[in-house]
């Protein structure tokens, strides 16, 4: 069947793209925005990667706490969810990490960075204690299989080797997978007792082979799927896609060193795969098969020909888009702008593109008026 023939379910979708921590502060100013316009309480699914993951594990475990309004505007949103990402984001995670990994040989990277977030962001509750609405979808990359492996609550697996029906992992193992940067935080590896939790589906190629579903070996979601559109273009009828990845990088002197060339292709590759689900996008948006909005970290502002946009310099978002895409420690100047950028970006382009999500009127305001982006 043709991409897109199949009928969408109508609702609004959010994904949430890669990016470590400056992704993560990037989308919560999306969703600070999304909150005030009355759009976040109408999502029907948010699905995530890596540094998406991470804001969006935080929304999950806090969603039930949130306290909506008649205008459906969560009025506790900053205290409940900006605050503890924000000091989230203070924190050395990858480092601390990777010695912690190589010094003790029974405990990953990757499980230290499923700790710091049980015990900074309360991510050790089950996937079955999330919501029923909004859907969250976390998108990790199964290395064994190719293919994007996912967790949410109703399931976990990928379409090769079969699904977990009502998977009890905690929130923390699937952000963990889902942010797991190869090489030095995967693969995370994921032993199952009992390979036949897992459900055989329509598909699934892989089910004969047992090894598969014994013995997991995943990795950030970005690998396969740097926008998590997978789970929700063809899905709904109105998608809004948040891309805080980083931009592909030209360069005029490649050397000849052979390392450099084969991180080059690598590069290249990436680069080509996201290109083709954008152009994808686009093209479904063009084609009026679905509603919605894109905005990147590096999409000039004034692309988006809507009035009163908040006036942002191209030098200030080439700036923030070049800012680093680890787990590490962003200062208040870094923190206060990349959300600012969110709040503002994703403002133009869901007023210009897709503004029947909006149910509140609000005048857009920088979250932190001290960090303009002029």
């Amino acid at each position: 069947m043709p991409f897109g023939s199949e009928p969408r379910e109508h609702g609004i979708a959010l994904a949430l793209s890669g990016g470590g921590f400056r992704a993560a502060l990037f989308h919560i100013g999306v969703l600070w925005r999304l909150n005030e316009m009355g759009a976040l309480k109408q999502l029907a699914r948010i699905s995530s990667v890596s540094g998406g993951s991470i804001t969006a594990g935080l929304l999950a475990v806090r969603w039930d706490r949130l306290i909506f309004g008649s205008d459906d505007v969560a009025t506790n949103f900053q205290h409940e969810v900006v605050a503890p990402l924000r000091s989230f984001c203070s924190l050395n995670i990858d480092v601390s990490s990777i010695f912690t990994g190589v010094l003790n040989p029974f405990h990953t990277a990757g499980e230290e960075v499923a700790d710091e977030l049980r015990k900074h962001l309360a991510m050790g509750v089950s996937l079955q204690t999330l919501p029923d609405t909004p859907r969250f979808v976390f998108n990790s990359t199964n290395f064994a299989t190719g293919t994007g492996f996912r967790f949410s609550k109703p399931y976990a697996g990928d379409y090769r080797i079969g699904l977990i029906p009502n998977p009890d992992f905690d929130v923390a193992t699937a952000v963990t997978c889902s942010s797991a940067f190869p090489p030095v935080l995967s693969p995370f590896v994921i032993d199952i007792a009992d390979p036949d939790i897992f459900t055989q589906t329509i598909g699934a190629d892989l089910w004969d082979q047992v090894d598969y579903r014994r013995r997991l070996q995943l990795a950030d979601g970005g690998v396969y799927d740097n926008l998590a559109l997978e789970t929700v273009w063809g899905r709904y009828d109105t998608v809004l896609v948040s891309d805080a990845g980083k931009p592909f990088e030209l360069d005029a002197s490649i050397s000849s060193f052979v390392p450099n060339q084969i991180l080059r292709v690598m590069d290249i590759g990436l680069n080509q795969a996201l290109a083709l689900r954008k152009r994808m996008l686009m093209h479904e948006y063009k084609s009026h098969s679905v509603k919605g909005a894109f905005w990147a970290i590096n999409t000039p502002i004034q692309n988006y020909k809507t009035p009163q946009v908040i006036c942002v310099s191209d030098q200030k978002i080439q700036a923030l888009s070049a800012l680093r895409t680890r787990l590490d420690r962003f200062n208040e100047q870094e923190q206060c702008e990349l959300i600012n950028w969110g709040y503002a970006v994703s403002d133009a382009a869901i007023r210009a593109y897709a503004p029947q999500v909006a149910t509140v009127t609000t005048a857009a305001t920088l979250p932190f008026a001290g960090y303009p982006l002029n």
